[in-house]
């Protein structure tokens, strides 16, 4: 689950009554499942959302919570294994995690959930005892906006839902865009300066135009090479990337925003079905994101590299 959807979450336990603790991870030592800043919504239910761990320490954790939610104060827990015992607590190669328990306050559960729906950035201090502090950092959800929804955007779609993306479709065909091929997928029908305009290109937001027809994707490459979008890419031979950036040029773009134009789109994995070549994409998108080196495309060999 997304930062977001757990608070949204949490904060529709809130709004039923409930009440809620927060469980946020504040340090790690060795090998742990998940980073500092992961969260564990527990709602007096003992309903949950989201994710500290695993096994028994994520049980663990939840059965502290509810302690917490009955006495009314925050607690810091310290969970640590020996490799050959991690499996047993949910720490899959050993170590330690220090998770912060407190309970949540409903008017601060909508505000923050609220905030990340507008793609703001939720920044909190949390207070852990003894002057120590940890600074909680939530950021919106990666947002994934392809342009063309043909064949290859439908597995895309899937993968990058199931990642973790939020999936934006831009096709003014209504044809294409349909609820048959792209259920439950939010559709843009308009062309793609009016939707791109709409949307909004942040620093969390990856556009990959896939409709081969330069009406739809030129128009949507240049906005989105002229935003602060993490990635852009676009699919089609080698051949057809240097038509593209050619034409990119007539519009006024330069070197330095065409170098940022991955094309072919994709990592050279040898896929060929529209499957593979979604895995492929968003292969990259991952690596782009995380600012992992990216292996090398062989020449023709990456996802969109022959014509159709």
């Amino acid at each position: 689950m997304t930062d977001r959807e757990i608070l949204e979450r949490a904060a529709g336990w809130s709004a039923a009554g409930r009440r809620v603790a927060l469980a946020t991870v504040v340090a790690t030592w060795g090998s742990s499942p998940r980073p500092p800043g992961s969260q564990l919504a527990v709602s007096e239910r003992g309903e949950l959302a989201g994710s500290v761990s695993g096994g028994c320490v994520e049980s663990a954790v939840a059965q502290e919570a509810l302690e917490v939610l009955r006495t009314g104060a925050p607690r810091t827990l310290e969970y640590g294994v020996t490799a050959e015992r991690a499996w047993e607590v949910g720490l899959p190669c050993g170590g330690r995690v220090r998770v912060f328990v407190e309970p949540a306050r409903a008017d601060a559960l909508a505000r923050d959930a609220g905030a990340l729906r507008a793609r703001e950035r939720v920044e909190r201090v949390l207070e852990l005892g003894g002057g120590e502090t940890f600074r909680l950092v939530l950021e919106a959800p990666v947002r994934l906006v392809i342009v063309g929804a043909v064949h290859l955007a439908q597995p895309l779609a899937r993968m990058a839902e199931v990642a973790g993306y939020e999936v934006r479709l831009v096709d003014p065909r209504p044809v294409y865009a349909t609820e048959a091929r792209f259920p439950g997928v939010p559709v843009e029908r308009a062309w793609p300066e009016e939707a791109l305009a709409r949307i909004g290109l942040d620093a969390r937001t990856a556009v990959v135009t896939l409709s081969h027809d330069r009406k739809l994707d030129d128009p949507a490459l240049a906005a989105a090479l002229r935003s602060p979008a993490f990635y852009v890419g676009a699919l089609g031979s080698r051949r057809t990337q240097a038509a593209i950036r050619s034409r990119l040029r007539e519009e006024g773009l330069g070197e330095a925003e065409l170098a940022r134009l991955h094309g072919p789109v994709g990592l050279d994995l040898g896929g060929e079905a529209p499957a593979e070549l979604a895995v492929e994409i968003l292969a990259q998108l991952v690596a782009t994101l995380r600012r992992a080196p990216a292996p090398a495309l062989a020449p023709g060999a990456a996802a969109g590299a022959t014509d159709p």
